[in-house]
């Protein structure tokens, strides 16, 4: 699996509408809206890079209100929820 941070600008005028069409476009697993320099944040799971690609520059660049994408892929993943979820499961199944 694959991560990437998409940090996305928006037109003002989308922005209420932009956090919906975010997390329907496939490949996307989260979007938030966010204060700062930029407006939104993507977060996407996909099995390989070219799937990051295709999403950016494909699917992303046809959602309406969008003006400029940073994109960062993860290396590595460092998340005490996911640890707490791993732990949790294995605690479940023993009960």
């Amino acid at each position: 699996m694959v991560t990437a941070i998409v940090l996305i600008e928006a037109e003002r005028s989308a922005i209420a509408r932009l956090g919906p069409a975010l997390a329907d476009v496939p490949g996307v697993a989260e979007a938030y809206s966010v204060t700062g320099e930029f407006d939104f944040v993507a977060i996407l799971r996909v099995k390989d890079h070219e799937e990051i690609a295709d999403i950016v520059t494909s699917r992303l660049s046809q959602v309406p209100g969008i003006l400029k994408t940073r994109t960062h892929v993860a290396f590595k993943v460092y998340s005490k929820h996911d640890l707490e979820a791993m732990f949790s499961v294995g605690l479940q199944e023993a009960r």
